[in-house]
């Protein structure tokens, strides 16, 4: 069994990669939403929660953890590998290596948030594979809270659009995805990249990467090395379970509003 983790809703754009991949396999998501947005919060404390609700995961039966946060791979990815040594854990990080093989313009946009961007782990990943390109660092104040409360599908308030703008203004012409809410602004992101392309004449094109697939993929890879789940029937919606530190009913009705597809959430105290 398959656990994934994220701080909310985020990790959702994970979750439905996993189930194309891997659709024999029982997952199990919770979303720590008690103490969402993860980014406000110092690394010591991220890491804390991650281990914590990864504890509950392996209680559960999880054998396979996906941290399907940035903010909490970064701080604590490494930690919970240590401590819980008989569980394999999937984190994500910042696409930047496939970023700098796409960059014609040598310049890298990463979305993120301010924890992702000063942790030791991101710095590790830009000095590894950024190469020659320049990297702009945008930190995203506020994306994380509108998907939280459901204003990708409801137009319900607005994002602050300038972040993509500014990365334009500097010539990046790949824009990485650095938090997993962040796939669920796409289309925003999109039609300001070709509001400012319409605006730029002879702007270079845009490529905007999400790293879900490639997570999605390297946790398929975990599961083959570990064994294939013994059943061979399609796991069921049904036996997917979803679990929240927060509201329920809260996180059933953005996520199926996300996923365009019925989830039912249950709540848990951790």
């Amino acid at each position: 069994m398959i656990g994934v983790f994220d701080s909310g809703v985020g990790g959702l754009s994970v979750w439905r990669e996993l189930v194309k991949l891997l659709p024999n396999e029982r997952l199990i998501y919770l979303a720590d939403q008690a103490h969402v947005p993860y980014g406000r919060r110092s690394p010591e404390e991220v890491r804390d929660l991650t281990t914590q609700c990864a504890g509950w995961l392996i209680e559960c039966g999880c054998d396979i953890i996906v941290i399907a946060c940035n903010t909490a791979s970064g701080a604590a990815l490494d930690h919970v590998r240590a401590e819980l040594p008989h569980t394999t854990f999937v984190g994500m990080e910042p696409a930047v290596k496939p970023a700098a093989l796409q960059t014609q313009t040598g310049v890298i946009g990463v979305l993120a948030t301010e924890v992702t961007l000063k942790s030791t782990r991101y710095a590790d990943l830009v000095s590894r594979f950024a190469g020659g390109a320049r990297v702009i660092e945008q930190p995203c104040y506020g994306w994380v809270e509108f998907v939280e409360q459901g204003g990708v599908t409801t137009s319900n308030g607005s994002i602050n659009t300038s972040y993509v703008r500014a990365l334009l203004h500097e010539g990046a012409d790949a824009i990485v995805l650095g938090c997993t809410h962040f796939p669920f602004l796409s289309p925003i992101i999109a039609r300001e990249i070709e509001a400012w392309r319409a605006r730029h004449p002879g702007a270079p094109s845009v490529s905007v990467i999400d790293p879900a697939p490639a997570v999605a993929h390297q946790t398929w890879r975990m599961r083959q090395r570990a064994g294939a789940s013994a059943s061979s029937r399609i796991a069921s919606e049904s036996q997917h379970e979803f679990w929240t530190t927060g509201q329920a009913e809260r996180f059933s009705a953005v996520g199926t509003e996300l996923l365009g597809r019925p989830i039912a959430a249950r709540p848990i105290d951790l």
